[in-house]
């Protein structure tokens, strides 16, 4: 062990057995820990458990952990023996440590505070770490929430300014009705708020911890006032509207509201891979594609095709959505894998959820200020490929019968003609008639059906020859 190491003899034998992934423990999981570390002293010293000036060295070294200024409560590989029992030795034989300097006492001494003895008075590992790893998460929610946030008023912002704009729509990859540009984007964007309530949904189950309740829940050599207490003040200190578990016999094996958080960081990433799967597909081209909007150019394209200039932002982001839903199922095993009265598999749960935030809060920032902020939509593209396609049929439907307008969709296809032109030329609508049934907004919203004006052209002698034709075709 390093001379001038804080941390004691149960972190150093972990350090030398578990090496997995040469990563330490998110510091917003060893900041849940210290601050834990801080609620339990004050507590402690309340219930008369500790003697007020070692509760205070406690609550002061414990504060120096929380603010990031002490590297050695980080000393051990992310993964680790199960329930995370290293990590939090680690945290308190550093707390314990340095209280104990601050009282004029020797590291590695523990006297007179003792890191199980006194640091860890009233908690267990099986306690206090589900209760850390849910403080990560509320934590690393705030900075996922703001680029969400910052995500859905840039597409609600370009969902304005297209408002009107009438594009194809298009599924099962084919030609489909239309669809305005403010539509789409409009949509994008409330994907982004659904998946932001649902995250404030698993917040609020969160909030619920069973610290106090020791090793099974039970809160076995905690003050039977300790639990409320705890939390009480771990609320003060965190800002979250904390909770105690109705049964912390529950939250010693369940981890179903980290499953739960997990799940809807993955409702997020699925959502948001579609979207750059939309954006791929919609820039494609320039010349042989869709080539709907244009993407802000961040890089050359290809090594070998000059000029070439590729999508690489949504690419990326796709990789990241793709890397949080790997991190659910690793989160899902673990919840799967309790037995009896504990859930050893909390380090595996810590590191996942911590880099599903990680990687979408990177990723949504990347794909807004690289990607969305500079994209344009190609308003003349979008003109030719509605004016005069077949996508107009269906809107035709309701007043040339289903039979009808398809066998106007094969004749113009058959000419490569407008659908517009071959209902003229067969005297089916009028023009004005035409430009009402064919208008961008009958084209992209609920509209009720002019009853009157399908009964005129259902019997007009032009209709009844069109059918006549056809039938006996």
């Amino acid at each position: 062990m390093p001379r001038r190491a804080l941390w004691g003899v149960f972190t150093e034998r972990a350090r030398h057995t578990f090496h997995l992934t040469g990563r330490p423990p998110h510091p917003a999981l060893v900041r849940a820990y210290a601050l834990i570390k801080r609620a339990a002293a004050r507590v402690n010293a309340r219930l008369g458990l500790l003697p007020p000036r070692w509760a205070a060295a406690i609550d002061q070294a414990a504060r120096r952990v929380a603010a990031g200024d002490v590297p050695d409560a980080a000393a051990i590989d992310v993964l680790q023996a199960g329930a995370g029992t290293p990590a939090h030795m680690n945290v308190n034989e550093v707390v314990a440590n340095l209280a104990n300097e601050r009282l004029g006492g020797r590291r590695g001494r523990y006297v007179p505070i003792h890191p199980n003895s006194h640091v860890n008075l009233g908690q267990s590992s099986n306690d206090v770490t589900p209760t850390a790893i849910r403080l990560m998460a509320l934590e690393l929610l705030g900075p996922l929430d703001a680029e969400l946030r910052a995500l859905e008023r840039a597409l609600r912002r370009h969902a304005a300014r297209e408002r009107a704009v009438v594009k194809p729509g298009r599924t099962h990859l084919q030609d489909a009705v239309p669809i305005t540009w403010g539509q789409v984007f409009g949509g994008w964007a409330q994907a982004m708020e659904d998946a932001r309530r649902a995250l404030e949904r698993m917040a609020d189950e969160l909030v619920v911890v069973g610290l106090g309740g020791t090793a099974v829940g039970t809160g076995l050599t905690a003050h039977p006032r300790f639990r409320a207490l705890v939390v009480r003040e771990l609320s003060r200190l965190t800002g979250h509207r904390l909770r105690p578990a109705p049964t912390p016999v529950t939250t010693a094996w369940s981890l179903r509201p980290l499953l739960a958080a997990s799940a809807a960081l993955r409702g997020l990433a699925l959502d948001v891979a579609k979207i750059c799967v939309d954006l791929r597909l919609l820039a494609s081209g320039p010349d042989a594609g869709f080539a709907e909007v244009r993407l802000p150019e961040v890089e050359p394209g290809s090594s070998i095709m000059p000029g070439k200039i590729n999508p690489s932002v949504p690419e990326a982001v796709q990789m990241a959505c793709f890397q949080a839903a790997a991190h659910d199922h690793a989160v899902a095993l673990a919840a799967a894998a309790g037995e009896l009265e504990l859930n050893v598999m909390t380090p595996l749960v810590a590191d996942n959820l911590a880099g599903a935030f990680e990687v979408l809060t990177r990723g949504l920032r990347l794909l807004r200020e690289r990607c969305i902020d500079g994209m344009v939509v190609d308003r003349r593209r979008a003109r030719t490929l509605v004016s005069g396609s077949l996508i107009e049929a269906t809107a035709l439907s309701p007043y040339l019968g289903y039979d009808v307008t398809a066998d106007l969709v094969k004749e113009a296809r058959r000419g490569g003609r407008p659908l517009r032109r071959v209902v003229l030329e067969r005297g089916l609508l009028g023009e004005r008639e035409l430009a009402r049934v064919l208008s961008p907004a009958a084209l992209t919203g609920p509209r009720a059906t002019d009853v009157a004006l399908r009964r005129r052209v259902q019997r007009a002698p032009a209709y009844r020859r069109y059918r006549a034709e056809h039938a006996e075709e």
